[in-house]
């Protein structure tokens, strides 16, 4: 059981008591009569009595949908519950009435090492969206077509995305630095009408063109019937369609009334083997979800917000909570190292931002660096601070409070691509405690399982949600018979969702989240699945099988090897180690490539012929050889030695 850990900060009364869950909290009791003794009594209360919490933040957050729903959870199911039936609403127009209420304040701030910095105000944002959307229309675009995109994070991906969903259309997105198959291995799935790409870019101060890559995306897309295109680096292709044209239009806004679970958007989230998971979520889903998840932020009008992401990571999505409260959004494109890891605390001091986030990995090169932001920076709005992605050591949490500011609220959350939200995370009415997350999340009924399903307090176990949650996926694109979608969550503990994390609860309801228990990779907050990177280095001739597992595990630093079987008469030269690299670089993304590369003899694999990786990754961890593998169970056992050898070297 983990000692109880020093609180690092605490709300002082009037902090407490003037923040938006205490608010809600004073509405449940003028509403609905409710009462409750600490934050405990109230997760309780949204965990047991579902339609009532639920019903609850769609009345608090006025909700509008221009037909009733006919009941708030009609199908409890796992997987297959039903929310909101009857209800016909759309998610970009719950976004963009802020234009109507504070139509000239601004809505985004952006800079860009490629076109600078701008800012748009309400107005100017949804007059934009609607003409994007006529265009698409006028495109043949429609309800159920998909849209996808390969855009950096700048106001033009927003612009593309709340015009997609505003007529119905299902967005998808990837970032510009991944490579072309792994842009592929999404897209083909999910048959796009319409492609929307940015021919080049600038990071680091380096111009980085993409045309050709663009290309072979485009080429490799046969449902395309149109691409857009923003020229960066070239000229507009001749049969392409400039951005620009789309946004000077004066068009009125025209939302699509969409079934609350018709798909917004989907993402992608890797298993080990087969292509990356199509992830589909519906508008009303990622509303209610978003809407909750800003209690947990204390997120309002009056906050300037910026997360620093990768526009292929789900935090790109996230962005549209704090948009939806009609707060301002500062959006970062760029590298947070050019001209060093003081230029993101720059920008945060020079646009008096209230809170910021970024992954756990961007605090660690921060603490490396070591810099100390407060020591030369004002900060005097900053007032929280997230962080997600992988879990944030105690180590982390002293930074902060040292080296940016004694009184802030550090708010680490933990969540997933999976479900568009989060589980446990920060609570501003409650104190922070040295490598902890304050609570579990309201009405997300997450728990800590032991193998045999029961329930553990003070002890880690598999991070698990017992209750049906409205943003959990829809389905998975294509899994027709829902197969897919059970095998990656309900394939342990039937009827409870299965995250993949290792998590504590605490005795105060706090979580401690240790890392990943499955064999899903997690580089700089990025997930994937290790069958793309195996298609990369396989593909090598020199290359006749491999294994890779992350070693993500709180207190350490993550480090990824790549194990290698090679071709007979090859030997790992550091020719064949930058060839590999460059594999990796090109065909999925720098930010996976390993840290260290391995020759080995065979990849062990169980009779059926599947890689061992879990087995690989907890003996790599510092478990016990005899009980992370069944030999009896593979058909090389004796190839789970050299993975014992190289366990001890690294002890």
């Amino acid at each position: 059981m983990t000692a109880t850990r020093p609180i690092l900060w605490q709300p002082t009364a009037a902090q407490a008591e003037g923040s938006r869950m205490a608010e809600f909290i004073r509405w449940l009791g003028e509403t609905r009569e409710l009462t409750f003794t600490d934050y405990n009594a109230l997760w309780a209360w949204s965990i047991s009595d579902l339609d009532g919490f639920w019903a609850a933040i769609w009345e608090y957050f006025d909700m509008r949908s221009s037909t009733p729903y006919d009941a708030v959870l009609q199908d409890r199911a796992m997987p297959g519950a039903v929310w909101f039936p009857g209800a016909h609403l759309n998610f970009a127009e719950h976004i963009l009435r802020n234009a109507t209420i504070r139509p000239d304040s601004t809505a985004l701030i952006v800079q860009s090492e490629t076109f600078g910095e701008t800012r748009m105000s309400w107005s100017e944002l949804s007059r934009q969206v609607a003409s994007v959307a006529a265009h698409f229309r006028a495109m043949g675009v429609g309800q159920g077509d998909r849209v996808v995109a390969v855009l950096p994070n700048t106001e033009t991906a927003m612009i593309a995305f709340l015009a997609s969903a505003s007529i119905g259309a299902i967005w998808s997105l990837c970032a510009p630095d991944m490579g072309h198959v792994a842009i592929l291995d999404r897209f083909r799935q999910i048959e796009p009408k319409l492609l929307i790409a940015q021919d080049g870019y600038v990071h680091g101060g380096k111009t980085i063109d993409r045309r050709d890559v663009l290309n072979e995306i485009a080429t490799g897309l046969p449902t395309l019937e149109q691409a857009v295109w923003i020229p960066v680096v070239g000229t507009l292709p001749a049969d392409g369609v400039a951005w620009s044209d789309l946004t000077g239009g004066d068009a009125d806004p025209d939302f699509a009334q969409v079934p609350f679970d018709h798909p917004l958007w989907i993402v992608y989230s890797s298993g080990t083997t087969g292509n990356p998971k199509p992830i589909v979520h519906g508008h009303g889903g990622v509303l209610l979800e978003g809407a909750k998840q800003s209690l947990h932020q204390d997120l309002g009008a009056d906050d300037r917000f910026c997360w620093f992401t990768s526009s292929g990571w789900i935090m790109w999505n996230a962005q549209m909570t704090p948009l939806a409260r009609g707060a301002t959004v500062a959006l970062f494109d760029g590298a947070p190292n050019h001209p060093d890891l003081l230029e993101l605390w720059r920008f945060t001091d020079r646009h008096d931002l209230t809170v910021f986030g970024a992954g756990a990995a961007f605090v660690t090169a921060c603490i490396k660096a070591g810099i100390r932001p407060g020591d030369v920076l004002d900060l005097g709005q900053l007032r929280a601070i997230g962080v997600t992605g992988s879990p944030l050591t105690a180590d982390g949490y002293d930074w902060v409070y040292d080296a940016v500011k004694s009184d802030i609220w550090l708010a680490p959350f933990s969540g997933g691509t999976d479900l568009a939200g989060a589980f446990v995370g920060g609570n501003p009415m409650l104190p922070v405690r040295a490598g902890e997350m304050q609570c579990r999340f309201l009405g997300n009924a997450v728990r800590a399982y032991d193998e045999a399903g029961n329930d553990l307090i003070g002890q880690v176990g598999e991070l698990v949600c017992t209750e049906p949650l409205p943003s959990m996926p829809l389905f998975f694109w294509g899994d027709d018979d829902g197969s897919r979608l059970r095998d990656s969550y309900y394939d342990t503990y039937p009827g409870v969702w299965r995250h993949g994390d290792w998590i504590e609860i605490t005795e105060e309801g706090g979580a401690i989240i240790y890392g990943r228990s499955d064999a899903t990779i997690n580089r700089k907050g990025q997930r994937m699945g290790s069958a793309e990177l195996y298609q990369a280095v396989e593909a090598l001739p020199e290359v006749t099988d491999s294994l890779v597992v992350d070693l993500e595990y709180l207190g350490r630093e993550s480090f990824m090897p790549l194990f290698v079987v090679l071709a007979e008469g090859e030997s790992l030269t550091d020719t064949l180690r930058a060839r590999i690299d460059a594999a990796i670089t090109r065909s999925v993304s720098a930010r996976f490539r390993p840290n260290d590369i391995v020759e080995i003899a065979e990849v062990p694999r169980t009779l059926s012929g599947k890689k061992l990786e879990v087995p690989v990754k907890k003996v790599l961890l510092g478990g016990d050889p005899e009980k992370v593998v069944n030999r009896d169970s593979m058909v090389n056992p004796d190839s789970f030695d050299a993975f014992i050898a190289y366990a001890r070297s690294r002890a």
